[in-house]
C-alpha cells in the first residue's frame, strides 16, 4: 500500500480549495436560498467518500488504480513543495491505523465503482465527481480530520455491505 506524503495531502487540499472557491455562491446567496447551493456539494462529497474507500486497502484493479493515483499525487505534490517553497520530499502524513474493509464492504465498493464510472460519463457533474474522488484518495489516510473520517466511513460501508449481501444471500 502506498502511504500518503505531505505532497499528496497538499494536492488533496489544493483540489478541495479549488472546488470550494469555484462553488462558493456568496454569503448573501447562501443565506437567502441555501438548499440549491448546498446541493451542489453533494456530487463532490459523495465522490470524496468513494475516493476514501478506494484507498483503504482495496485490492485488484481498483486498489492498483487508487495506489497509482496516490503515488502520482505524492510525487506531484512533493515536486511542487520542493520547487515552489523549498520543502522536503517524502514526509509521511499518514494518520493512525485505519479500519480495513470486510469482504462485503469491498463488494459494495465494487458496486460503487460502477456507479461512479457511470455518473462520470452520464452526469453533468462528471468533473466534480472526478475531482472529489481524487481529493478523497489523497486525504483518506492522512493524519487530519479527513483521515479520521475514514474510520466511520469504513464502518458504515462494512455494515451496508453486510446488510445488502445478508439480505440477498
Amino acid at each position: 500500500m502506498i502511504v500518503v506524503t505531505l505532497g499528496g495531502v497538499t494536492v488533496g487540499l489544493a483540489i478541495l480549495v479549488r472546488f470550494v472557491i469555484t462553488w462558493w455562491p456568496g454569503t448573501k446567496s447562501l443565506r437567502g436560498n441555501p438548499l440549491p447551493h448546498l446541493s451542489g456539494l453533494l456530487p463532490f462529497l459523495a465522490a470524496w467518500a468513494y475516493g476514501v474507500l478506494t484507498i483503504l486497502g482495496i485490492g485488484g484493479l481498483i486498489g492498483w488504480a487508487a495506489d497509482t493515483a496516490l503515488w502520482a499525487s505524492n510525487w506531484l505534490g512533493d515536486v511542487a513543495l520542493v520547487a515552489g517553497v523549498g520543502g522536503q520530499t517524502g514526509q509521511v502524513a499518514r494518520g493512525a491505523q485505519y479500519l480495513p474493509l470486510t469482504q462485503t464492504g469491498t463488494a459494495l465498493v465494487l458496486l460503487l465503482t460502477v456507479a461512479v464510472v457511470t455518473a462520470v460519463k452520464r452526469s453533468r457533474y462528471g468533473r466534480d465527481i472526478k475531482m472529489g474522488a481524487w481529493c478523497g484518495l489523497c486525504l483518506g489516510t492522512s493524519a487530519g480530520i479527513a483521515g479520521m473520517a475514514a474510520v466511520p466511513l469504513a464502518q458504515a460501508t462494512n455494515w451496508a455491505g453486510q446488510a445488502l449481501y445478508g439480505a440477498l444471500a
